[in-house]
């Protein structure tokens, strides 16, 4: 029974690795469409803040793909999930946050929230690379 349970874990690993490379694949496709239809676009060569917020956010949202991808990767190998990846994932997903977010209008208590975010997963992320060496 155990073995079938492993052969069907791996199946499930596998078809997400499928997905997920067709997702950071579609997803980078985006990225260069959307960056070549703002250069195209008069003004020409000129991006306002608007576009280079959502290339930005689309960058580092392909950016957390691979970082997904190479988390279960690295599941599929070891058998084992990596903290450090998981730390470096949700650091992505967080600064990813912090540049579309339109700071005028978030209450103060907001911005506090996301600081101590930010601090707690650098102080995990920290501790992880002093414990390993």
């Amino acid at each position: 029974m155990l073995e079938y349970l492993k052969k069907f874990e791996r199946i499930i690993i596998t078809s997400l690795i499928a997905m997920m490379t067709l997702v950071v694949l579609l997803a980078t496709v985006e990225l260069g469409w959307i960056i070549i239809k703002d250069i195209i676009t008069p003004p020409v060569f000129l991006l306002d803040i608007a576009e280079l917020l959502d290339i930005f956010g689309l960058f580092l949202l392909v950016l957390i793909g691979i970082e997904l991808l190479e988390m279960i990767k690295v599941y599929l190998e070891k058998n084992v999930f990596h903290v450090e990846v998981v730390f470096m994932v949700a650091m992505i997903a967080v600064g990813r946050k912090v540049v579309i977010l339109d700071v005028k209008e978030l209450p103060s208590l907001t911005l506090i929230g996301i600081a101590s975010i930010i601090l707690a997963l650098s102080l995990g992320y920290y501790l992880i690379r002093r414990d390993k060496k």
